[in-house]
């Protein structure tokens, strides 16, 4: 599978609205990098950033991607426009449906290598980003998410004329299994399949342990 990468986006944190007198910081402005090729590490690409640690970023959300074949979905029946970095998405991409990708995959990107390690859960700063508060329900309720790779290896990737080109097809559970595991109704046999995909962020792995215990409990 290669998929192709339409836009690279990046963007730091600053304030994006205010929430009872105090200021919501938030890196999920992103606009494309204008320059032929970036720097990708551990935690970011070159000259994007997080603003709350705590629950964004980290290695195993280094690179987030998202797929413009939601946007007709997003545009014609939700009325919502879309372009790059709508999503707050680093890699806008041509394909990439959340069926097709499974947790565990690996990427190659110019010199960098990447790992699928999980789906992304919508927050209020999405709904404050698209200026419509009841986005965050629509990505939930239709698990249009995009997901979250992992840096393997750190390197230099193009950002023009640039592909995505799986070098290992885990066979795990898929992005859209594993974002019902947590966010959806899942039954217990999707929970346990998630639960067996190897790479799964391990945030990921204890709330669908925490899922499947309580309905056991």
């Amino acid at each position: 599978m290669r998929l192709r990468i339409l836009s690279v986006n990046v963007g730091r944190p600053k304030i994006v609205a205010l929430m009872n007198g105090e200021p919501v910081r938030s890196g999920i402005g992103k606009r494309p990098v204008g320059r032929d090729r970036v720097f990708v590490d551990k935690l970011n690409i070159d000259g994007d950033g997080q603003a709350d640690l705590t629950v964004h970023g980290g290695f195993d959300k280094a690179v987030y991607a998202y797929p413009t074949s939601h946007w007709p979905w997003w545009e014609t029946e939700h009325q919502l426009p879309c372009s790059p970095g709508t999503f707050g998405e680093n890699l806008t991409l041509e394909s990439g449906d959340e069926t097709e990708i499974c947790i565990g995959d690996r990427f190659r990107w110019g010199d960098v290598e990447m790992e699928v390690a999980q789906p992304r859960a919508p927050c209020f700063k999405f709904a404050i980003h698209t200026q419509r508060s009841d986005a965050p329900q629509l990505m939930t309720l239709a698990g249009r998410c995009g997901f979250y790779l992992r840096v393997t290896q750190e390197g230099f990737a193009p950002a023009e004329n640039a592909w995505l080109e799986r070098v290992h097809s885990s066979g795990a559970a898929n992005v859209r299994e594993a974002f019902f595991a947590v966010l959806g109704r899942a039954p217990n046999e999707i929970l346990k399949h998630v639960l067996a995909a190897p790479g799964l962020a391990e945030s990921w792995r204890a709330a669908v342990d925490r899922r499947l215990a309580a309905r056991q409990g």
